[in-house]
């Protein structure tokens, strides 16, 4: 998502950069850009006038026509509307205490909203919170059967303190629409059975419609007046554009939402709706769907995602990702097995894993800053990892502990075994053995050091951001960096410094 709006931003900040100083005329233009840009991306046509204007109106208000760094000077004006835009707003779920907190999940049929009541009690277990998931929506029987394997799913794949209960009635579904009020007595039950247990959140997953009408949201208005949900969010498909935000408004009004999360962000939708939905409805984003896996959920942050349509990257959010992936002990392990250069082909192959849950690599990839632009054209192809996999589970364990007991028999052995060719055993092993030497040379760069060099890196991300244009320009410079003159450039500088002395 945003991949076109982020190239149509940056390709109008290289013309501003380019020029040494600009005018209220150069400025016009590019904002005539950025709403042709943002009209493009299925952005409200309200919202894109207010945004411009405000822009327009910083831009020259900050005197930036007069600025040195005028691209940047925009960027950081940009970057600022964006997140007023889309936020600001307190990211994650609002727990209450005593509990259970009742959270009420709504939203149109086909939007992914029972996959993501699930998403978001395997989010609330990764932070330590018991929750029980009700299937309030009787009129699919299916979905009964959906919520309850989706539950058994995040009990046993999302790794976490807190435990998953499910509730249902099942039989319920006869009698759905021949009699009022079912599964408002389903929603009651399911509260009462959550205080019992004891459980720290319960998530009501209610009925959905293929399109908003009085019926649906009679039966959600009664829900909410029986059962007072502390939070009521809307799932929205991002992929329908301003459909999406009609929706949006139109379960706003009917029932006062307190957030919405949006699915199927991983995909290739121009971005309309994030954009859009808060400033029209007033309910912030709160969550977004980046994939089909049940722990794939993050929190939505303005600032981050203002980041990643300006191509800033988003090294917060990919720390908290291995964050959620690697424990401090095992970062700290790995570390002194780096240090020694000891690494084996298992740890590299949790390693491998553990970068595959983190998600798609292309997806990793555009959270570094400047890269999402160059990705454009790759094709980063994720089953890569499937046969580096296949060739280190077709070792022995003597020869994943020590892969200098490779000779050509075992190489063909284990080609045949991988389906790979003999080229690619030789290649991973001779990359694998540099990593190992060049680790121990640098004396422990790996593990828990590359985390911190990530969090050093966010932060400076997060403090340029916070700052405004004036950082921008050395926005990821991290501490120690250096820069590598050629050798052509070294001898002109010695040639120099000979003729001062002379």
């Amino acid at each position: 998502m945003f991949a076109t709006l982020s190239e149509r931003f940056n390709e109008t900040f290289r013309k501003l950069s380019g020029r040494g100083r600009i005018t209220e005329s150069n400025v016009s233009d590019a904002m005539r850009e950025v709403r042709t840009a943002l009209l493009e991306a299925d952005v409200h046509y309200d919202v894109v006038k207010q945004f411009c204007d405000g822009v327009l109106e910083d831009a020259l208000g900050a005197e930036v026509t007069r600025s040195l760094k005028p691209g940047q000077e925009m960027i950081g004006i940009v970057h600022k509307r964006l997140v007023d835009l889309m936020g600001p707003v307190e990211a994650g779920v609002m727990l209450v205490s005593p509990g259970p907190t009742v959270i009420m999940m709504c939203g149109l049929q086909g939007s992914g909203k029972t996959t993501t009541c699930g998403k978001l009690a395997g989010h609330l277990r990764r932070k330590g919170k018991s929750v029980m998931l009700a299937a309030a929506d009787l009129q699919r029987p299916a979905a009964v059967e959906q919520l309850q394997t989706v539950s058994k799913q995040v009990q046993e794949k999302i790794r976490g303190e807190g435990s998953i209960h499910f509730y249902a009635e099942p039989e319920k579904c006869a009698e759905y629409g021949k009699a009022v009020g079912v599964a408002v007595g389903v929603c009651q039950r399911a509260l009462a059975a959550a205080k019992k247990t004891g459980v720290d959140v319960l998530i009501l997953d209610t009925a959905g419609r293929l399109h908003i009408n009085d019926e649906l949201m009679g039966e959600l208005r009664a829900v909410n007046a029986a059962v007072q949900p502390h939070q009521i969010y809307l799932v929205v498909d991002a992929m329908t554009g301003q459909d999406a935000v009609n929706s949006a408004r139109a379960f706003n009004e009917a029932l006062a939402i307190d957030g919405v999360i949006l699915t199927k962000f991983d995909s290739d939708t121009r971005g309309g709706a994030a954009l859009s939905v808060k400033q029209i409805t007033g309910a912030p984003i709160k969550f977004i769907g980046v994939g089909e896996h049940l722990d794939a959920l993050e929190e939505f942050h303005a600032e981050r995602m203002a980041g990643r349509i300006l191509g800033m990257g988003d090294v917060l959010s990919l720390v908290e990702r291995a964050q959620m992936e690697v424990s401090e002990r095992e970062a700290e392990e790995l570390q002194e097995k780096m240090a020694k250069g000891q690494l084996t082909m298992d740890d590299f192959l949790g390693q491998l894993r553990m970068l595959r849950r983190m998600g798609p690599l292309k997806q990793l990839l555009g959270m570094l800053p400047g890269v999402g632009s160059m990705l454009k054209e790759v094709q980063v192809d994720d089953k890569q990892l499937n046969r580096l996999e296949g060739i280190v589970n077709s070792m022995t364990k003597e020869e994943r502990r020590d892969v200098n007991v490779l000779n050509n028999s075992r190489r063909n052995r284990i080609a045949k075994g991988s389906g790979s060719s003999l080229q690619d055993v030789a290649r991973l092993t001779k990359q694998f053995d540099m990593i190992n030497k060049m680790s121990k040379t640098m004396g422990g760069a790996g593990g828990k050091g590359k985390l911190a060099a990530m969090k050093q890196m966010a932060a400076a991300q997060s403090a340029g951001n916070r700052g405004g244009a004036g950082n921008l320009a050395g926005l990821f410079k991290t501490k120690g960096s250096t820069h590598t003159e050629s050798p052509k450039a070294k001898a002109r500088k010695r040639q120099k410094g000979r003729g001062k002395r002379r």
